[in-house]
């Protein structure tokens, strides 16, 4: 039995509740925060979850906030979880100086350099810890999940669906980090976090994973074409030709004169649930 999450704050939300908890973490050996929005339907019964993972400098707070999703989540019964973006306060010699690696930058890898990888396991937190504790103690029915995510984040949810195909029934995206072993942001946190060995990286490299990967349904990425990160960082079209090299379905919406930002999530946060909510309401 995983330790108790301890609720830091709880408020009413579109007839739910928003909660913020912490606990001990066991594979991040590091005390974890995350958020729950819990639907009006889980008094009722256990409802899906879909896992909201943030990008670079984000915690559990930023999705929740600024997305816009719980009213779509409390519509269609469907619980919400945004864990923080890695561990904190570990002192590490430079672990809070660059934005883009150490703390907000967790990058959903298990690190294997040192001094990370005792630490910074948030790979095997979001799939493996994270949702046993939300069965034990949250009205979640386990069985149904999906995950979606947002630039470093929507990285973290293709990586963890396209390895998981009997985990999640369902995937989305909103600007990920598509092709990291090209991208300078992937290419500092590969190195940091898992040494120089370009070949270990691509276990977390979506567009390098989808040529085997098990994962059945159907991917949903939006990405903005005023983005100032697409060419440079993101690459969504190297992802494409993956995903078609390798027959996997996905829906590729180029959003003209949209950014990076939350005001970008928002507007299309409808439509990501809805694409949830397809399939896990089955």
């Amino acid at each position: 039995m995983l330790q108790v999450p301890i609720l830091r704050s709880e408020a009413k939300c579109f007839g739910g509740k928003l909660g913020f908890y912490q606990h001990f973490s066991e594979q991040c050996q590091a005390e974890m925060r995350f958020a729950v929005f819990t639907p009006p339907l889980a008094s009722q019964k256990r409802v899906p979850v879909l896992y909201c993972l943030s990008g670079l400098t984000c915690t559990e707070e930023n999705f929740v906030s600024k997305a816009g999703a719980q009213r779509y989540a409390a519509e269609n019964g469907i619980m919400l979880v945004a864990p923080d973006t890695s561990p904190r306060g570990l002192g590490f010699p430079g672990e809070a100086e660059d934005w883009a690696f150490g703390s907000g930058a967790g990058f959903y890898l298990d690190a294997t350099a040192e001094p990370w990888a005792k630490h910074y396991r948030m790979y095997s937190y979001v799939v493996e810890e994270l949702p046993q504790l939300i069965g034990q103690h949250f009205s979640a029915n386990t069985d149904r999940q999906g995950i979606m995510g947002h630039s470093m984040g929507g990285h973290g949810a293709l990586v963890c669906a396209l390895r998981n195909g009997d985990r999640y029934l369902s995937v989305s995206a909103f600007s990920p980090i598509a092709a990291p072993v090209r991208s300078p942001w992937g290419k500092k946190a590969f190195t940091g976090y898992l040494g120089p060995d370009e070949a270990t990286w691509k276990a977390y490299d979506a567009s390098e994973l989808v040529a085997t990967a098990n994962f059945g349904g159907s991917i949903l990425i939006d990405q903005g074409t005023a983005d100032t990160f697409l060419a440079g960082q993101l690459m969504p079209q190297v992802f494409e030709q993956a995903c078609n090299a390798a027959g996997q379905l996905l829906t590729l919406r180029m959003q003209p004169g949209y950014d990076h930002s939350y005001y970008f999530i928002a507007t299309f946060m409808e439509d990501h649930i809805k694409h949830h909510a397809t399939a896990l309401l089955v």
